[in-house]
């Protein structure tokens, strides 16, 4: 089968060739992101291989439908950035990759909230200047805080897992509780609760229309004062001018994302040499207790391994069987 793989880098060749060393799919590696102006790339081919910053909306799937694609194929858990209805419409499979490394991600988290908490990313830049003073770098025990869970499926239960090793008090909100978090002591609680109890707060759930801003002003208000939040999830769970505001006035203490709701137009590429044209972006970059990583959290060669093999499985399985081997439906969103 002929796969045009949209936003590809060389690591993504790397691991999709290798996934693919048999020769059974024709892959076609393109550069650019997929959207309604790069669609005509993949005229011809039977299947898209798509990243999360991809387009997918009703022009492109009418384009990319027009050229012959009938699968999407996604390198990702997430799926938002399709229009799955109308990809129901025009009879165009989705599938996507439900797990491939949960402990790259809540690793990944854990990294920013010690970071955040102990300030070594300031501490880092202070000693190759020569300055060993610690004004500036105060952090507190995790032992004993309470640390807030939002989304216990695969990567929640494994941030959840780290927390308990640290003696932390776990607070959940997910509409279906987690057993395996349930044995490790966790409480769900309604977000009302977590959010006015819990000194760290940490975001695992996807983004639908449900979670579109779950963190907003109000929500960042009911916060307790001086406490962590942690997005390693999508970034429009966030409300980003709101989190500006409360960085602002003080009633969030720190701030650690891997993720950025306006993150299409930045992340993933090298941007060293040009001046961001993002100001909210470039406003979050000025505070000292914000810490920022480019969508990077998955990017381990385990979750790199896993992500071109469960892909190639889909696309196997479609070929044999017109079905993806993990696929997404419409109901999803619901």
């Amino acid at each position: 089968m002929r796969v045009a793989v949209f936003s590809t880098r060389a690591y993504d060749r790397e691991f999709l060739t290798q996934a693919n060393s048999a020769g059974r799919h024709q892959l076609q590696f393109i550069e650019s992101r997929l959207d309604a102006t790069t669609a005509v790339a993949a005229a011809g081919a039977t299947a898209v291989c798509v990243f999360v910053n991809d387009h997918l909306d009703a022009e492109v799937l009418q384009l990319l439908h027009a050229g012959g694609v009938r699968l999407l194929a996604l390198r990702s858990a997430g799926f938002n950035h399709v229009d799955l209805a109308t990809a129901a419409k025009l009879g165009m499979a989705v599938g996507r990759v439900p797990e491939y490394s949960p402990h790259a991600v809540a690793e990944h988290t854990v990294a920013l909230l010690l970071s955040l908490n102990r300030r070594i990313h300031r501490a880092y830049a202070r000693v190759r200047e020569g300055n060993f003073a610690l004004e500036g770098l105060l952090g507190f025990d995790l032992h004993g805080r309470t640390v807030g869970v939002v989304g216990t499926g695969k990567i929640g239960e494994c941030f959840t897992r780290i927390m308990a090793g640290f003696g932390c008090q776990l607070l959940g909100v997910d509409p279906q509780p987690n057993p395996q978090c349930l044995a490790l002591g966790m409480r769900y609680v309604d977000l009302n609760e977590m959010l006015s109890s819990s000194d760290v707060v940490s975001l695992h759930c996807p983004l639908t229309p449900h979670t579109y801003h779950l963190i907003d002003a109000a929500a960042l208000a009911r916060m307790k004062h001086g406490a962590m939040l942690l997005n390693t999830s999508r970034g429009a769970v966030v409300d980003t001018g709101a989190v500006i505001a409360a960085l602002k006035s003080g009633s969030l203490g720190s701030l650690g994302l891997d993720v950025y709701e306006e993150e299409a137009d930045l992340f993933f590429r090298d941007l060293s040499t040009q001046v961001l044209q993002d100001d909210i972006f470039a406003r979050l970059l000025t505070f000292p207790n914000v810490l920022i990583t480019g969508h990077q959290a998955f990017f381990t060669t385990d979750a790199m391994a896993a992500i071109a093999s469960i892909t190639l499985a889909n696309i196997d399985a479609f070929e044999d069987q017109g079905q993806p081997l993990h696929p997404v439906s419409v109901e999803r969103l619901v």
